[in-house]
């Protein structure tokens, strides 16, 4: 039976060699037949890929097993073109990942592709509660041949999950699988100044602050010299254990799971943990007419996570943020003076930042249950039944009706037995500190789609159709009760107890609830046909209606098709004996729309945003003194409508050298009209713009897909693979220039463009930093006036990826690269450290600043430690591209002549691997990846090194 297990143990060592039979059998050195790789296409579609005409890559299970990766998301970087991914928190269980099929294809819509799971399409880009070990496959569809079925929801890609089954005439197989490895920090290089080296540069600064006190013997003879990084930061352990069982009848067969995965944080009050079960049932008639699959997948996951993970007001909280204080405590001060939130108040009263106390202060932050506490708990049903029967040799009728539903549970707050609740309260004047806040939410995603597909052979013509109907409801509701004042004697995280009564005379413990509830909607028709002549050349069509419930009566329905065509050159006659195996040219143009104008957020389903844009909105709410009040809250636009995405497509596969070598090359425009946006409006209205839709943008690129067999041998077996993408994106259409801090849309330029004054360096003669003014000479003070467009984005122009795999007598070595690059990110964090004005405010800053300039040091790149630093250069613009080692893995396979038919195991695996090993990059903080704009305070991605070993019985 083939099972995978991946046990650490050696005691779970000697037990496989216990019951290894030794007695050697002979190989099987038959060879299997090739077998023509298939194309899923979703709504049942399934074509070879001879046969396909669309841009679209399929990931197997082998990418993702044995990963110690929360969401499969993190282990498809760097394996598929056009697919740029970056992990934005390595919180466990984080939904803070970005996901983009080529190219930002909107202003303020969601961007995020849509993903199928068995057939039913999934409400949010997380994840957390899908098992990887699961996973069967995934398409990543790209061009409009293949996302145009899927209408309004298809604008951004398609992510298609196929979980694994059973065989129909299998026997019973069972399998257990363990892994365990330690996640540790990442290496920056702000090079954050030790105790000697900030009291040195307190003095160099003339402040009134420690070093300033201190000769240079005692700087150097200082004994406290506290490393806040391994204080804040701490490496974990994760583990993962699966079990599963397959078997198969003559017309049934039966794939199930049980899993458990956790995660410790790098932060130490940071956790998560998981708990799956699935149970995927395959039937089909004794006549073969009549086929079905039930899915059922079960998931619990919970996790403690910083507030900081989904507030980011607290970015720059120096009290709450322990994110921050490892950059910023000061290192002359000791840790670990205060067990307990009320030992430290009685020590530093209300002075939480003074002489840098904020570091005590987040040392409390970060005990969790006992302080400032994020607890989550998320329970998903997955449910799916698919039913086909054939009406006749050529007509099909099928159904697939499912559900997605998920129950979260949040209980957020400040312990009272925490600092942050004690001083609080002291400050208030109140007894009783702390709060709780309960999220209750509950959110249904249902789908049926019913169809009737005709498929004939007429001589040398294949002809196949098919026509649609998918309806989609969305129901969600959500609870929220805040309670101020908590009597730490009794008060129990989530267990209603320790709750103090509201008090109406002081008009404190004030308790707050509120609730929403949303149902949304969608409707779509549509229809494809397919030809195929001779297996040489074929024909796609795909015609869509849909409608939204968002929109206006008038503007609820659009049509969206596309038209996709291919040759098979090495089908002609003068390819006779040439060295291609395959040759298809193919191209492919079509529509899609986008109807979620509404950019989510993470964990949030799109299709829940924007409820109320077409209509007038009047709310009740207080005014000026506080009296109650009935007013405009938004300008109703029954005319807006859904983004318009038109996407042209060229591509060529191959494969040559009897098939050792094989990839593909696609080119493709991609442009976006009819963008959601801010037009503007008189302010007579109340409101200064509303939303609506004008302008437009395009992305277009190439992606590039190469595979080489080099040695394919029963001992030893070498592949090489690559992919690379490169996309730009331009605003072709828009009404005014917006600008957002130093960030910029305008007409012509790139989305989100930076916009700043260019920086010069250090004036030698004074210490000043030197910029470039809006006439070009040069200055010593930017202005908002000398701004300029750089042409530089935060998307990655170029992405990809490119690694082996390898095997010799049983032992395999395999390994994966990933690289962006041609982006630029603002160090935010970095201009913290080199900012004098942070280290006379009593903060820790970057060494570097020892080199600040002097009428005795005047040719360096740091300015005085006295001179104005400004915060609208181009001077920590810094180009995040990188290269990294994202997966490697070594290890060795039993021989098959240690296992015969009495062997209660059949093989065995043992592998070590490590994740994010090491990245290449002139970024200079933790890591360079993540689509957003500033790193202060992002939770590092860790570096994971694991054990295991894969059994199959």
């Amino acid at each position: 039976m083939n099972v995978k297990i991946r046990v650490l143990s050696v005691g779970v060592l000697f037990f496989i060699n216990g019951v290894y039979n030794a007695q050697k059998t002979k190989i099987d050195t038959t060879k299997a037949k090739d077998i023509e790789e298939v194309v899923i296409l979703g709504y049942n579609r399934t074509l070879t890929k001879p046969k396909d005409v669309s841009a679209n890559t399929t990931i197997s299970a082998e990418v993702m097993e044995n990963r110690p990766n929360v969401s499969f998301l993190n282990s498809l970087q760097g394996s598929a073109p056009g697919v740029t991914i970056a992990s934005n928190s390595g919180s466990p269980g984080s939904a803070k990942i970005d996901l983009v099929i080529r190219g930002i294809s909107s202003l303020s819509a969601d961007t995020e592709p849509l993903v199928i799971i068995d057939g039913v399409p999934t409400g949010t880009n997380q994840f957390r509660n899908l098992n990887s070990e699961d996973i069967e496959s995934i398409s990543i569809l790209r061009d409009a041949a293949a996302t145009s079925i899927y209408g309004n929801r298809g604008a951004n890609g398609v992510l298609l999950v196929r979980t694994k089954g059973g065989k129909f005439n299998s026997k019973l197989k069972l399998s257990y699988s363990a892994m365990t490895g330690v996640s540790i920090m990442p290496k920056n290089k702000y090079n954050i100044a030790d105790s000697h080296e900030l009291l040195k540069i307190q003095k160099n600064g003339g402040t009134s602050l420690l070093g300033s006190t201190l000769t240079d013997q005692q700087i150097a003879d200082y004994e406290v010299n506290t490393d806040w990084e391994k204080v804040f930061f701490k490496a974990d352990v994760t583990q993962q254990h699966n079990i599963s069982a397959t078997f198969g009848g003559e017309n049934t067969s039966v794939y199930s799971s049980l899993g458990y995965l956790e995660q410790g944080g790098l932060v130490p009050n940071t956790k998560f943990q998981r708990f799956t079960f699935r149970n995927n049932i395959t039937g089909r008639s004794e006549d073969k007419r009549f086929n079905y699959t039930a899915i059922v997948g079960l998931g619990y996951s919970k996790r403690s996570q910083l507030n900081q993970e989904n507030n980011s007001g607290v970015n720059g909280n120096v009290v709450q943020n322990p994110l921050l204080g490892s950059f910023i405590a000061l290192p002359y001060i000791k840790s670990g003076q205060y067990s307990t939130g009320r030992d430290l108040f009685n020590a530093i009263g209300t002075a939480s930042s003074a002489n840098g106390n904020f570091a005590y202060v987040l040392e409390d932050v970060m005990k969790g249950d006992q302080s400032v506490f994020g607890k989550f708990n998320e329970t998903s049903i997955f449910t799916s039944a698919t039913t086909s029967y054939k009406l006749t040799d050529d007509i099909t009728l099928n159904n697939r009706t499912g559900a997605d539903l998920k129950i979260g549970n949040s209980f957020s707050g400040r312990n009272p037995k925490g600092y942050l609740s004690i001083v609080v309260a002291s400050t208030s004047g109140i007894e009783y500190g702390g709060s709780e806040t309960i999220v209750n939410s509950r959110e249904l995603n249902f789908t049926t789609v019913t169809s009737a597909n005709y498929n004939k052979v007429f001589g040398d013509h294949t002809v196949g159709a098919g026509i649609y109907m998918e309806y989609n409801k969305v129901h969600f509701y959500n609870s929220t009760q805040v309670q101020n004042g908590l009597d730490p004697k009794n008060f129990a995280i989530g267990a209603g107890t320790g709750y103090i009564p509201f008090d109406p005379d002081k008009d404190i413990y004030v308790p707050a609830v509120s609730a929403n509830k949303i149902t949304a909607g969608a409707l779509s028709y549509f229809a494809t046909v397919d030809y195929d002549y001779k297996d040489k050349y074929g024909f796609s069509g795909t015609i869509r209606r849909d409608g939204n419930y968002r929109f206006a009566p008038g503007n609820k329905w659009g049509t969206f098709w596309s038209v996709g065509g291919r040759w098979n050159i090495d089908k002609e006659g003068f390819m006779d004996g040439s060295f291609f195996d395959m040759l298809k040219l193919r191209a492919s143009y079509g529509t899609q729309g986008n109807a979620n104008v509404i950019a989510a957020a993470d964990d949030t389903n799109p299709m829940l945003l924007a409820t109320g844009i077409s209509r007038e909105i009047n709310v009740v709410g207080n005014g000026y003194g506080n009296t109650p009040g009935y007013f405009l809250n938004s300008i109703p636009n029954p005319i807006v409508q859904w983004e318009e995405i038109k996407q042209g497509n060229i591509g060529l596969d191959f494969k040559l050298l009897k098939n050792r070598l094989e990839g593909n090359v696609d080119v493709y425009r991609k442009n976006t009209d009819m963008l959601y946006y801010n037009i503007p409006s008189s302010a007579i209205t109340g409101q200064y713009n509303y939303r609506g839709n004008y302008g437009s943008l395009k992305n277009e690129g190439v992606e590039l897909v190469l595979r080489y067999n080099v040695l394919m041998n029963k001992d030893y077996k070498l592949t090489f693979f690559a992919n690379a993408s490169y996309n730009e994106n331009k605003i072709t259409k828009l009404q005014v220039p917006v600008t957002t801090g130093s960030l910029l849309l305008e007409e012509g330029g790139t989305i989100n463009e930076w916009n700043l004054v260019p920086y010069l360096g250090v004036n030698p003669n004074t210490g000043n930093e030197l910029y470039m003014d809006s006439n070009g000479a040069v200055s010593e003070q930017a202005l908002d006036k000398d701004r300029r467009k750089t042409g530089k984005n935060y998307f990655p122009k170029y992405t990809g990826g490119f690694g082996f795999n390898s095997e010799y007598k049983g032992f395999f070595l395999d390994a994966l690269f990933s690289f962006q690059a041609k982006f630029w990110r603002s160090d935010n964090q970095l201009s913290w450290a080199l900012n004098p004005a942070y280290m006379k405010a009593g903060y820790n800053v970057s060494s570097d600043l020892l080199n600040a300039w002097t009428p005795d040091n005047r040719e360096t790149d740091i300015p005085s430690l006295n001179a104005p630093i400004s915060g609208i250069t181009d001077r920590m613009l810094f180009d995040a591209s990188f290269l990294r080692l994202k997966n490697v893995t070594l290890g060795y396979n039993v021989p098959k002549q240690f296992f015969n038919s009495n062997s209660v195991i059949k093989s065995a695996r043992v592998f070590v691997q490590g994740e994010n090993i090491a990245t290449w990059t002139k970024w200079r903080g933790y890591d360079p990846e993540g689509l957003g704009t500033f790193p202060l305070s992002i939770y590092p991605n860790p570096r994971t090194y694991s054990l295991g070993v894969n059994l199959e019985f």
